[in-house]
């Protein structure tokens, strides 16, 4: 693993704004911690990105599964609610949306029908530790 920072100029730093999102789609994210940081010099963005040089060309041009077309109605519409769930457990944690489960994560989950923590473990990528620190579940909720 290894790590790059960003420092990015608030206001004006846009152009290495972009060079950050470039390097981000070139590399394998595993973290990304972000602070605002005052110098003499003005407030920065400060970005401490983790990551693995392990993307492949054919990882970045897998195609999209069209999930409407691969869940049924009522699965799809699970998936579109735990879509949300997720985008909002992502930016309370600040962190990517794939982060806390993978569309195909999602697909998964949304053909279970009631959705347990068994079920949940049951889906490949997901294991104690994700469905621990997910805090999507209700029946979670005072077990943590």
């Amino acid at each position: 693993m290894q790590i790059k920072i960003f420092n990015i100029q608030i206001p004006g730093g846009e152009a290495l704004n972009e060079e950050m999102n470039v390097f981000l789609r070139s590399k394998k994210i595993i973290s990304v911690e972000e602070r605002v940081v005052q110098s003499g010099q003005g407030a920065f963005w400060c970005y401490s990105i983790r990551y693995v040089d392990d993307v492949t060309i054919s990882d970045r041009e897998k195609p999209k599964a069209d999930y409407r077309q691969v869940l049924d109605e009522q699965a799809f519409r699970r998936f579109s609610a735990l879509r949300d769930i997720r985008r909002k457990v992502a930016k309370d944690a600040a962190v990517p949306a794939y982060a806390v489960f993978t569309d195909e994560e999602l697909a998964e989950l949304a053909k279970i029908h009631p959705l347990t923590e068994a079920g949940m473990k049951s889906v490949k990528g997901i294991g104690e530790k994700k469905w621990r620190n997910t805090g999507i579940f209700p029946s979670k909720a005072g077990s943590r």
